[in-house]
């Protein structure tokens, strides 16, 4: 389900070949600072991140099926064989618990290639000769309705989610949607761009041939230049960070005055969202161009798009020939990676996606202690109340702005480790020996739980991210900061560990996941999760001059030649994670009760704070990956986060003694204070 504007950590990391010792303590000393990994030839004064991290990234090897490696991926290594020892488990247990067999039967399905390889090409069959019978827009229309509870993507994807305005409500609203690739992919006019349309064009030619389709190439080059045409239309990745500009109530019953052109009536009943009254347009000047756009393109042309998009959304769960395809585009031409995953590996991820509260609820009773949740609420709970008094001193706020913001923080919910209440899987039918069914009554299963919130109150104690996943989250319509089981433990996180350690690198994090309730979107939500402008004018113009610096400063940086970091893109997670690293120093000195922490291997409290926050953005990664998340995601690059951010926090300067000259230096003037 999609949550309004859902914040993250860290990227999402996709499973490699590390083994258990990549993630264990003695990797990371009694203490948590991996002393191997520094690089004592490189000064922190310079590069806080080559520092931590150079001794390390002199060796790292990126496994060939892998974009990335670091500490996020080892972790998720370490969370992947897990999952896999209950997948395992759940085979000889299939008998004594339904969501057992559900398990045991869906990896199944997907590791018996033998029967997929007898099937061929037998799933396509129905779902492309359904797209060859659609001769008129109403026909394509009611088809695109109808795919919402299916696999396949399409020019408009509807939902269901909590109305940013009345977090008591669920709103029935509509994106863009439709194309393979970021926008930026099909009109950036680049040599390295230029190199991943080849390779697409190249895909879509595959993928027709390997479906028995006539003229493949003419057919694939049609394609995409309706597909570039969709990217002009769409609106780039900064116009949709805007909740002014997305947030667009309108009544379903004006609907066809306000974007004419489009049957919404129908996309909507076949969608199974007749009940919606009102609906949330994302982008409407897209959909006013998108009327036009279908009306003008040939029916052949819309057919083989769709066509396309269905054999790209099924060749994972096909033949050999098909997943070949498959990664050679996806997993090599855009991510870089010169072999594709394991099977069990790509199977787990499935399995994940499919069944993650049946797998996590068996997760954490194998894998996530009392202790550790304890402590953490424990670390939690500082962090908040260095939060609560750092409102009390600044000078910048207004006292109306900060009895707000008090107001906010004290209604923040914390969920640690796992949902109080399961998901409940007995609607969905899994089969043994149909991989492609299964995934398609998945598909469907997920549709039913989305729009079935719609009418009913809204459900606060629900989870977006499984307690196996290696991740974190604050969500502004429920006010809320989500810390899953997987991320709570080493090296992010151990009782054992040091308190500078634990509190520069998951209290980093925590501090990460509560500055969202203040960084440039979730400053525009109340305590209560509604959208609401809560701030004096002239507190919100310091908010916007102050934060226009982050901006300047991480536009800067260029980790792939000839592309910087959009500062514009970034601004919320780079806000997020330089307020989230002040308020976890500060957290840390109160814990020390006003005492000063020993020297520990000739390093003081401080820099091991600072150290361990260094080697918590530990990565290595593909130049291709680097590129896709500079073009895509909102995050900075892993290794810039905390050269971004450090050279912003005064103590990091007494603490390294950094003076003018040196290449982390910033003048005073010039640095990054929101809750200092």
């Amino acid at each position: 389900m999609r949550v309004w504007k859902l914040t993250t950590l860290c990227l999402a990391v996709l499973a490699g070949s590390a083994a258990y010792a990549e993630v264990t303590a003695p990797d990371y000393g009694p203490y948590g600072i991996d002393l191997k990994g520094i690089d004592r030839t490189v000064r922190p004064q310079d590069d806080i991140s080559l520092y931590a991290n150079g001794g390390w990234l002199k060796t790292a090897v990126i496994p060939a099926d892998r974009s990335s490696t670091g500490v996020a991926e080892a972790l998720y290594d370490l969370s992947e064989a897990r999952v896999k020892g209950i997948i395992e488990a759940a085979a000889s247990r299939r008998s004594e618990s339904a969501d057992a067999a559900r398990i045991a039967d869906l990896f199944h399905s997907y590791m018996d290639e033998a029967a997929i390889e007898r099937l061929g090409n037998a799933p396509l069959q129905a779902p492309l000769a359904t797209i060859q019978s659609l001769n008129s827009l109403e026909d394509i229309q009611r088809w695109i309705g109808e795919r919402h509870a299916g696999l396949v993507d399409t020019p408009l994807r509807f939902y269901v989610s909590q109305d940013a305005k009345n977090s008591l409500s669920y709103l029935t609203g509509v994106s863009q949607s439709g194309l393979p690739m970021d926008r930026d992919y099909y009109l950036d006019k680049t040599p390295a761009m230029e190199s991943v349309r080849k390779a697409y064009i190249d895909y879509l030619t595959r993928l027709l041939s390997l479906s028995g389709n006539a003229d493949p190439s003419r057919r694939a080059r049609d394609v995409l230049e309706f597909e570039k045409r969709l990217a002009t239309i769409q609106w780039n990745n900064v116009d949709n960070r805007d909740l002014d500009k997305t947030y667009n109530k309108v009544p379903v019953a004006e609907l066809g005055k306000r974007f004419p052109g489009l049957d919404w009536t129908l996309m909507l009943k076949s969608a199974g969202l007749s009940a919606a009254d009102n609906i949330n347009i994302d982008q409407p000047g897209y959909f006013i161009k998108l009327a036009a756009l279908l009306k003008s393109t040939p029916q052949p042309v819309l057919r083989d798009y769709l066509t396309l998009r269905t054999l790209d959304a099924y060749a994972p769960f096909l033949t050999k020939d098909f997943v070949k395809a498959h990664f050679e585009f996806n997993g090599k031409a855009l991510m870089g990676r010169s072999a594709d995953r394991p099977r069990w590996k790509k199977g787990v991820r499935i399995i994940d996606g499919a069944l993650g509260e049946a797998v996590g609820k068996l997760y954490v009773q194998q894998y996530f202690s009392a202790e550790a949740k304890t402590r953490a609420r424990e670390l939690v709970d500082t962090i908040l109340k260095a939060y609560d008094q750092s409102i009390d001193t600044l000078s910048w706020m207004s006292p109306a702005t900060k009895q707000a913001a008090h107001a906010k923080l004290a209604k923040y919910s914390v969920k640690i480790g796992y949902p109080d209440t399961w998901r409940d899987y007995s609607a969905l039918e899994i089969k043994a020996d149909d991989l492609v069914g299964n995934m398609e009554r998945n598909a469907a299963f997920a549709w039913r739980f989305q729009i079935g919130h719609l009418g009913r109150p809204v459900d606060r104690s629900e989870w977006h991210m499984t307690p196996q996943t290696v991740n974190a989250y604050y969500n502004p319509s429920n006010n809320e900061i989500v810390f899953p089981a997987a991320i709570l433990q080493a090296p992010y996180f151990d009782p054992a560990y040091d308190a500078a350690v634990n509190f520069g690198s998951i209290g980093a994090t925590i501090g990460h996941e509560i500055s969202h309730g203040f960084d440039d979107q979730g400053a525009r939500f109340d305590g209560d999760g509604n959208m609401k402008d809560w701030w004096t004018a002239a507190d919100r113009a310091h908010f916007k001059q102050v934060t226009a610096k982050l901006v300047k400063q991480y536009s800067r940086y260029e980790p792939v030649k000839g592309k910087h970091i959009n500062g514009k893109l970034t601004l919320g997670e780079n806000i997020a994670d330089n307020a989230g690293l002040e308020i976890a120093y500060k957290a840390y000195r109160l814990s020390l009760g006003g005492k000063e922490a020993p020297v520990i291997d000739g390093l003081s409290g401080d820099q091991r704070f600072f150290i361990a926050f260094a080697q918590s953005w530990r990565s290595k990664a593909r130049p291709a990956s680097i590129l896709q998340q500079l073009v895509t995601d909102p995050h900075t690059p892993d290794l810039f986060r905390p050269i971004g951010t450090v050279r912003n926090l005064d103590p990091f300067y007494s603490a390294f003694q950094v003076k003018r000259g040196d290449k982390m230096y910033l003048p005073a003037k010039e640095r990054f204070h929101l809750w200092w």
